[in-house]
C-alpha cells in the first residue's frame, strides 16, 4: 500500500507539474496539440457519422421486419449482373397465392399482401398532399409491421374483406391536409374517390431506406381494386411472411421457396418467376460501405495523429533541454529516474488529452448543431469519447517516451551544469 501510495503522489505531483507547464506556454501548447485535435476529430467525427447511420439503417431495416420474408418478383440484390428484363416479366404475388401459402406454410404466424401505390395526391378541401406514398394492404399487415397509432384505429376485418372506403394516414399527411383539426371521420379525396380517415400513425422520423409512416396512407387490398388492377403486371405486389417466434428468417425463406413453387406448378428443374428477400439483403452491402468508410476516416486521422505525435515528442525534447538543470537539482535531492521518466511522461499524455477533448468537444458541437438544424439522429456515444480518449493516451505514451527516458537518464552533475 506504501508504494502505492508513493507511486500515487509522484502522478500526482507530475499531472501537476504537466499543467504548470502547458499554462506557463500557452501558445506553444495549443500548437503542439493542433494535429492531435485534427486527428482525434477526424477519427472521432467518422466514426459518430458511422454509428449514427448504422443505427438509423439498423432501425429502419428493423421496422420492416428483421422476422419477415418477403415474396415478390424483384430480387433486393443489385449489381452489374442484375437481370432486370427477366424479373420485369414475373407474376406478381396475388390474393389467391397469399391464401395458398399461408395455408402451406408452417413456419410464418402472420401474413399480409401489399400492392404499392406511388405518387398519389390526396385532397381535402383547399388543401393539398402531393407525391405521396400509398399501399394497399390485406387485413393480416398490422401483425406483420409494427407500428404505432396516434389518433382512432386499424381496418376491420369487415372493412377490409368488404373493400370499404377507409383510409389510414400518415402524421406528415394529417398535418398537411388538417391543420388545427381533428382528421378522425372525415372525408379526403385520393384519385377522385372519396375516402374516410379512420387512424393516423404516431411520427416516425426519417428512413434511411424511405420506409417511414408519417407520409405514407394505407387502404384495404380489396378496396385499391376499385381503381386499379390487383393483377396487372404494372402493379408492384409482394406477400410478406412473419417467421414464428424462434424461427430463423433463413428457415422460413427455405420453406417458402417450396411453396412458391408448389403454387405456382414449377417443375423440379424449371426456373423461379418469384424472389424471396429478406431485410439482410439490405443491411449488409450497407455495412460493407460503412466498414470502409470508417477505415478510411483512420487512415485521414492516423496521419493527422502522426504529424501531432512528432509536434509532441518535438515540444517535449524541448520541455526537457529548458528544464536539464532542474533535472539535475531532482536527481541530485534524491529522484529516481523513474521519478523523472513518470513525469514528462504525463506531460506528454496531458498535451494529448487536451487536444483530444478539444477534438470531441468539436464533434460533440457539430452533432447537437446537425440535430438542431437539420433534424438528423447523428450522436456521439460513450464508446467513441473512450476510443478517443483511448488513443489520445497512447499517442502520448508513443511520443513522450523517448524525450522522458532521456530526461530520465540525464547525469546530475552534468545537469545542473547545463546552461
Amino acid at each position: 500500500m506504501k508504494k502505492v501510495s508513493i507511486v500515487l503522489n509522484q502522478l500526482s505531483e507530475s499531472a501537476f507539474a504537466a499543467f504548470d507547464a502547458l499554462i506557463g506556454n500557452k501558445v506553444r501548447t495549443l500548437l503542439s496539440t493542433l494535429g492531435i485535435t485534427i486527428g482525434i476529430f477526424c477519427i472521432i467525427m467518422v466514426l459518430s457519422i458511422v454509428d449514427s447511420l448504422q443505427k438509423n439503417l439498423q432501425n429502419s431495416v428493423e421496422s420492416l421486419g428483421k422476422d419477415v420474408a418477403f415474396v415478390e418478383k424483384w430480387p433486393w440484390e443489385f449489381g452489374p449482373d442484375y437481370k432486370w428484363w427477366k424479373y420485369m416479366n414475373r407474376p406478381n404475388p396475388t390474393l389467391n397465392e397469399l391464401k395458398k401459402v399461408s395455408e402451406q406454410s408452417t413456419l410464418s404466424v402472420a401474413n399480409a399482401l401489399t400492392i404499392d401505390l406511388p405518387n398519389s395526391v390526396l385532397k381535402y378541401k383547399s388543401n393539398n398532399a402531393e407525391g405521396v406514398r400509398g399501399m394497399a394492404v390485406s387485413h393480416g399487415y398490422s401483425e406483420v409491421r409494427e407500428f404505432d397509432i396516434q389518433d382512432g384505429r386499424y381496418f376491420t376485418e369487415a372493412e377490409s374483406n368488404n373493400g370499404e372506403m377507409v383510409v389510414m394516414i400518415g402524421s406528415a399527411i394529417a398535418e398537411n391536409l388538417f391543420p388545427n383539426i381533428n382528421p378522425l371521420e372525415r372525408e379526403l379525396t385520393i384519385r377522385g374517390l372519396k375516402f374516410r380517415v379512420i387512424g393516423v400513425f404516431k411520427k416516425e422520423g426519417e428512413s434511411l431506406i424511405g420506409n417511414s409512416m408519417d407520409n405514407l396512407y394505407l387502404i384495404p387490398v380489396k378496396t385499391a381494386a376499385v381503381y386499379i388492377r390487383l393483377n396487372s403486371k404494372n402493379v408492384n405486389s409482394r406477400i410478406q411472411l412473419k417467421a414464428k417466434e424462434g424461427v430463423p428468417v433463413d428457415m422460413l425463406e427455405n420453406e417458402l421457396n417450396g411453396v412458391m413453387r408448389t403454387v405456382r406448378k414449377l417443375r423440379p428443374f424449371e426456373e423461379q418467376n418469384f424472389a424471396i428477400n429478406k431485410t439482410t439483403l439490405l443491411s449488409e452491402p450497407l455495412k460493407q460501405l460503412f466498414g470502409v468508410v470508417t477505415v478510411a476516416g483512420w487512415i485521414i486521422g492516423g496521419f493527422a495523429m502522426l504529424v501531432g505525435g512528432f509536434g509532441i515528442a518535438n515540444i517535449m525534447f524541448v520541455s526537457v533541454k529548458e528544464r536539464t538543470q532542474q533535472i539535475g537539482i531532482q536527481k541530485a535531492l534524491g529522484a529516481k529516474n523513474y521519478f523523472i521518466l513518470i513525469e514528462f511522461l504525463v506531460e506528454a499524455i496531458v498535451l494529448c488529452l487536451f487536444g483530444g477533448l478539444i477534438g470531441l468537444s468539436s464533434v460533440y458541437l457539430i452533432t447537437l448543431g446537425v440535430k438542431h438544424f437539420l433534424d438528423l439522429n447523428l450522436f456521439l456515444s460513450a464508446g467513441n469519447i473512450i476510443t478517443g480518449l483511448f488513443v489520445s493516451i497512447f499517442i502520448g505514451l508513443i511520443s513522450g517516451f523517448i524525450p522522458a527516458w532521456s530526461a530520465s537518464r540525464l547525469d546530475p552533475v552534468e545537469a545542473m551544469r547545463a546552461k
